[in-house]
């Protein structure tokens, strides 16, 4: 018998859990102890990879709910603070990675160039408000600026050389900044009323901004850049999974 996406419940549990294991165990080796500079909390984090694959290759509600559980158990690991985790966390990588494959699957032959190129104008117009209101120095802005633009050129060549990947480029960057935009805003809230990891307590609004900034910039570079590969790969070895083709789309 077949769930709603088209995968044995059985079948699904057992991604779930490897996606879960596989997000946590990466998260966990790879982080390297480094944390967002001036605001602190949010972690480096390319692990977000595993999650984005799992969603777009078998279906969201893999790559969310493994999302979910794999960063409650690298939260526990790291901070083991469970509050902080399942109203936060657990919520912005459950929404990004779901929002990330349920949009892929309805982009994928359906990639607008304007679209996705205009997504990533987002984060640069963001760099350029946290730089002007001076809440980081100008290293780190232009750091920041660097990335936005590097990822903005990235989408360009994609929408004219790679074109069937706009949609899930596209789709992955919307995702993660829904995401990040959760973290961003729920850190700030939750410092209203409880100390964060690292003593910051009642940070101001425009924390919020910053914190979607790190989440999102330190991120989307893996997945923009790995994640194209990773389905190109799979396609060829196991041509069912039909993540690249509109006859071969996994249904949700």
């Amino acid at each position: 018998m077949l769930g709603r996406n088209g995968i044995k419940p059985g079948l699904e549990a057992s991604l779930i859990s490897v996606c879960a294991a596989l997000y946590a165990a990466v998260g966990y080796l790879t982080y390297l102890g480094i944390f967002a500079p001036v605001f602190g909390t949010v972690r480096f984090w390319p692990s977000v990879i595993v999650p984005a694959a799992f969603s777009i290759l078998f279906s969201p509600r893999i790559g969310g709910i493994g999302a979910a559980i794999g960063i409650f158990i690298s939260d526990m690991l790291i901070h083991g603070n469970p509050v902080l985790s399942l109203t936060v966390g657990v919520p912005a990588n459950f929404t990004a990675f779901y929002l990330m494959g349920w949009l892929a699957q309805r982009w994928r032959n359906r990639s607008s160039a304007a679209l996705a190129i205009s997504i990533q104008l987002i984060p640069v117009a963001g760099c350029a408000i946290i730089y002007f209101l001076e809440l980081i120095d100008l290293l780190t802005a232009l750091i920041y600026l660097v990335v936005s633009i590097i990822v903005l050129a990235f989408t360009m060549m994609l929408a004219l050389a790679q074109r069937r990947f706009l949609g899930i480029a596209a789709a992955s960057s919307l995702g993660l900044m829904a995401g990040s935009a959760i973290i961003g805003v729920g850190l700030w809230a939750y410092s209203q009323l409880f100390i964060l990891p690292g003593g910051i307590r009642n940070a101001p609004m425009i924390f919020a901004l910053g914190w979607f900034l790190w989440t999102y910039l330190t991120e989307i570079p893996f997945i923009q850049f790995l994640l194209p590969p990773i389905l190109k790969a799979v396609s060829r070895a196991v041509p069912s999974r039909g993540v690249l083709g509109a006859e071969e789309r996994v249904r949700t």
